[in-house]
């Protein structure tokens, strides 16, 4: 064969940077059997100069190329993404009359939405499941194809799925047009898949039912979602069902009924009815935080609830958050807004009299109430919520200041989380978003200083790309619960925008005004949410400085009503907060009352404690109970009472 006539090869540089050589077209099939057959066998996928293909995809240029197999991280995307056709699949070989819409990926599984008349049950689910798992075990290819735009729209309409033929009309020109098809069934999707359904794992479940409109306008159809979880193998399945048994017995919804909290209702939606037990929870973390910032040389202050829409215009928060904003409009036209969030009205403040270098770096602290208009659809107790309050502050600094600030502040949050009960929080950097206030040259600059003041903090950070506000980078911190999950709860952002368009400034030791650089922080984000987190954090069995009710005192007889009186006067006395109980039912249901309750300390008297000047002390959770005199029982409650400094 002459030279001319050889085949083109391309060159395919591996992760250990070796270099294999293959006639082209190659695919990833026939590079991972040229490597061996334990890795052909369990090859996925491949990985093609960083982006995502399946396997049998022809590679047609030199690329580097990486092997995706189960034990690589973009293994779960895939299995779940495939979960998700394979239930589409399996609910139209059901119900052929149904028309399937779109089926992404979400945290920890998978869901799809479905258009049928009648509505799915949960029997419907186990039929469904059972589908699922006959398509993986007739191990059908995966097969990908690219279609004419025009072609793929009127092949839908064709079929009934006229849901799949409007998101292919609405996609921009020139964008190419994919299709799976798997056995008879042909759905639109821009993949990657696995390469037959035979190698998605057995380890899902279909977990619940919910509507979704079409789109996600209320003006639209309302479809049926079907969610399911998908996991890499059974045990990681069972461990994920175990975590949500016990995140269930945690949720805070219930919890808070049970310990007489708070509750919701319409006439107030998204906002929380705090009851007496609940609102003193609320009082000792607020409590707790305004004596770490008062001892951090914070000053605190309060800012209006409704401000005219001016500021936030030159804010710019008017054109970003003005659908999340609720407005007022009075008899002198005037359009007010309430308050979403505090920076600017810190501004204002930093604003009035003269500033000089000497007053910085100028910490400003505040227990801000905020509201934001949240779809109703996305409320959900204490989490996501319509009226909350922030702790929220500004410190107005220098930018040779961002450093030293920073580490202060980093310090600052890590006790604060470990004295709630927090050990463990993993810290992210959320660089420049899409739509942003401010120059690229005032975003580099920003991005530098935080991302220097992080590693001078001592901070490991995981790159979070295009999140960060759109005044500036911020780092984000994320708490891990007892049960492992993970929560976003503060905040650091490095903001050269804000003062520059509410002009703030203050006098330089040259003589002359400079901006400010604005630190937005918070520890603990929203004080409702924060709060839902560490009631299913503790599961309601809060350490007794944090307890709504630290204590009851529980006769076992009448006989010891006037001691157990005395030793509740003498605890409340000391400042705890606790209950008497003399009721006439038994010692061990009044335990299990209380227990439910989420009392941490029940102190039972009966006769003889009250003529030993004795308490028998039993702990939440314990069956043991322990004696102590008087005395010392209430020295030994007072010091667990006591907040930490």
């Amino acid at each position: 064969m002459s030279a001319q006539a050889q085949p083109a090869q391309v060159a395919i540089t591996l992760p250990d940077g070796s270099v294999r050589h293959y006639d082209t077209p190659t695919t990833g099939t026939m590079v991972a059997a040229s490597i061996g057959a334990g890795l052909a066998k369990a090859a996925l996928a491949v990985k093609v100069d960083g982006e995502l293909r399946d396997l049998k995809r022809e590679i047609e240029h030199d690329a580097r190329l990486e092997i995706v197999t189960m034990k690589s991280p973009e293994a779960m995307e895939l299995v779940r993404h495939d979960a998700a056709h394979v239930l589409a699949q399996a609910a139209k070989e059901l119900w052929p009359d149904i028309q399937v819409t779109i089926g992404p990926v979400i945290e920890n599984g998978f869901y799809y939405d479905f258009s049928r008349k009648e509505p799915f049950t949960p029997e419907d689910l186990e039929a469904m499941e059972q589908r699922m798992a006959e398509i993986i075990d007739r191990d059908e290819p995966l097969e990908r194809e690219v279609w004419d735009r025009d072609e793929a729209a009127h092949f839908f309409e064709t079929v009934g799925e006229k849901y799949k033929a409007e998101i292919i009309r609405d996609l921009p020109h020139g964008e190419v047009v994919t299709l799976y098809r798997q056995g008879d069934w042909v759905d639109l999707c821009r993949g990657p898949h696995l390469p037959s359904t035979g190698r998605m794992p057995k380890a899902f479940k279909l977990m619940k039912l919910a509507g979704a409109y079409w789109r996600g306008d209320h003006r639209n159809e309302m479809l049926q979602r079907v969610y399911g979880t998908a996991w890499l193998n059974k045990d990681e399945l069972q461990a994920h069902l175990t975590r949500l048994e016990e995140a269930e017995k945690r949720d805070h919804r219930r919890l808070g009924r049970e310990m007489d909290l708070f509750h919701f209702q319409e006439e107030a939606v998204g906002s929380a009815f705090w009851h007496p037990k609940g609102w003193r929870l609320y009082r000792n973390v607020r409590n707790y935080v305004r004596r770490r910032l008062d001892a951090e040389g914070y000053n605190e202050v309060n800012t209006p609830q409704m401000v005219d829409r001016s500021l936030w215009e030159d804010s710019g928060h008017w054109e970003k958050f003005r659908e999340h904003m609720f407005t007022a409009q009075t008899e002198d036209d005037r359009i007010w807004a309430m308050k979403p969030m505090n920076c600017p009205c810190h501004v204002q403040i930093f604003r009035q009299g003269i500033k000089s270098y000497r007053d910085l770096p100028y910490r400003m602290a505040e227990f801000g109430s905020c509201l934001r208009y949240e779809p109703s659809g996305a409320l959900h107790g204490l989490m996501r919520v319509r009226s909350f309050t922030q702790d929220d502050a500004h410190i107005f600094c220098t930018e040779d200041q961002i450093t030293s600030e920073t580490i202060r502040f980093c310090a600052l949050l890590k006790s604060i989380y470990k004295d709630l009960g927090f050990e463990d929080f993993t810290v992210k950097f959320s660089d420049r978003p899409d739509v942003r206030a401010g120059e690229d040259a005032v975003w580099d600059q920003a991005e530098g200083a935080l991302k220097a003041a992080a590693e001078a903090a001592g901070l490991d950070l995981v790159l979070n790309p295009g999140e960060g506000a759109f005044y500036g980078p911020k780092l984000e911190f994320v708490l891990t619960d007892a049960i492992g999950r993970d929560w976003q709860c503060g905040t650091l952002q490095v903001d050269f925008v804000l003062p520059e368009r509410l002009d703030a400034n203050y006098i330089g030791e040259d003589g002359a005004r400079h901006r400010p650089v604005m630190l937005h922080r918070a520890i603990l984000g929203s004080f409702e949410r924060f709060i839902a987190i560490l009631i299913e954090h503790y599961a309601g069995n809060f350490p007794l400085w944090l307890a709504p009710t630290q204590y009851v005192v529980a006769t076992v007889t009448n006989e010891a009503d006037a001691y157990a009186t005395e030793v509740h006067e003498m605890l409340a006395g000391r400042g705890l907060i606790g209950v008497l109980d003399t009721g006439s039912d038994k010692i061990g249901y009044k335990v299990r009352l209380h227990s439910t309750a989420k009392v941490p300390v029940i102190l039972a008297v009966g006769k003889r404690e009250g003529d030993e000047r004795t308490i028998s002390i039993r702990r939440l959770g314990s069956k043991d109970q322990q004696s102590l005199a008087l005395d010392d029982a209430i020295h030994t409650l007072l010091n667990e009472s006591q907040p930490p400094a």
